[in-house]
């Protein structure tokens, strides 16, 4: 779900190649379920090998780092640690939503509509325990750092550029900046198309940036005043916020009652709405646990042992895999020479 404040940010496009040689943190549960849900069959469901298992999540991820390791980027992939207890709730409301999802594709494939058998069998999307493994498996082949945080993700993604060990967040949600993202990055994809919300066909997008500093510079409040933004228009832990105030109405709120934020939460009553306190959101917020003694190192793909892995147990296309590798394998040795040339 996120927080919907895209609104408010301030944004900038960029081009792929204005991130080469920056270290990006990507939040990898965002990213594998983009790919979960995007990389289908015809009839909407998900790619499997000759044993059917799931490889819908390994075909995105591999696609697309080895094509952004390839123009010069240094990805590092955050995953999601244990769940916030106030998470339980939104993870209710996704699991009914699926089971809805799940209801209509079987009438969809009853009616034979293939159009609607994609568009419902897209929104049953389930990240597996295993599916994670998977995913952890291919990236430590590709050479790339795992930072395993021990709760959300964005967060550490976002301690990680507060500490200037990444330059930015990669995610396409925008809880990063109510964790402190210096900066974020959206569209980070290789073909510049971005499924459109709600439909089935694809538009153009430009990877942008949005800036923390610029955002709170720009609608005129502090980091504090961010977090009770979200919490009023609605964040994974308290879900629709209050009923009626959408990003504007929130930003009226702040500039009306400034840091007074229990006289603005006793006005929009929140009380009345949950059965906790906004300072337990709050908090949980802005002290979400983080791992600070991550290390980040970047290292040569392993060839044998992604052929290995994709190859010879998920039944890739060998031609594939190695024809990505070597256009990879020759980008890197010329970025190497290139920096042996300067030395």
């Amino acid at each position: 779900m996120g927080v919907n404040i895209k609104d408010l940010l301030s944004r900038k496009e960029i081009e792929i190649n204005d991130l080469k040689n920056k270290p990006l943190a990507i939040d990898a549960f965002n990213i594998l379920y983009q790919f979960l849900t995007t990389i289908r069959q015809r009839d909407g469901s998900l790619l499997t090998d000759s044993q059917g298992r799931v490889t819908s999540h390994l075909t995105g991820l591999f696609n697309r780092s080895v094509k952004l390791m390839s123009q010069g980027l240094k990805l590092c992939y955050v995953f999601d640690g244990i769940v916030p207890d106030l998470k339980k709730a939104e993870r209710e409301r996704r699991k009914k939503l699926k089971l809805e999802a799940a209801q209509k594709y079987v009438e969809a494939v009853d009616a034979e509509d293939l159009e609607a058998m994609k568009k419902y069998a897209a929104r049953t999307t389930k990240l597996e325990p295993e599916m994670v493994d998977e995913a952890k498996e291919l990236v430590e082949a590709l050479g790339l750092p795992i930072v395993q945080a021990p709760s959300e993700g964005e967060a550490q993604a976002a301690y990680m550029t507060r500490n200037d060990d990444v330059w930015a967040t990669v995610s396409q949600d925008y809880d990063s900046l109510l964790f402190g993202s210096t900066r974020t990055i959206h569209n980070l994809t290789i073909s510049e198309r971005k499924k459109q919300k709600g439909a089935l066909s694809y538009g153009t997008v430009k990877p942008e940036i949005i800036g923390l500093s610029e955002t709170l510079n720009n609608i005129g409040v502090d980091q504090e005043q961010l977090i009770v933004l979200g919490l009023l228009v609605g964040t994974d832990y308290n879900i629709g916020g209050i009923k009626g105030i959408g990003p504007k109405n929130a930003l009226k709120l702040l500039k009306e009652f400034g840091n007074d934020f229990e006289g603005l939460f006793k006005k929009v009553e929140w009380d009345k709405q949950f059965d906790f306190s906004w300072r337990t959101v709050f908090d949980l917020i802005k002290n979400m646990p983080v791992k600070k003694d991550y290390k980040l190192e970047w290292k040569m793909p392993d060839i044998e042992k992604i052929k290995q892995l994709l190859v010879d147990k998920y039944d890739f296309n060998e031609e594939r895999v190695m024809s990505q590798l070597d256009k990879l394998k020759i980008e890197q040795e010329q970025r190497q020479q290139k920096t042996l040339g300067e030395f």
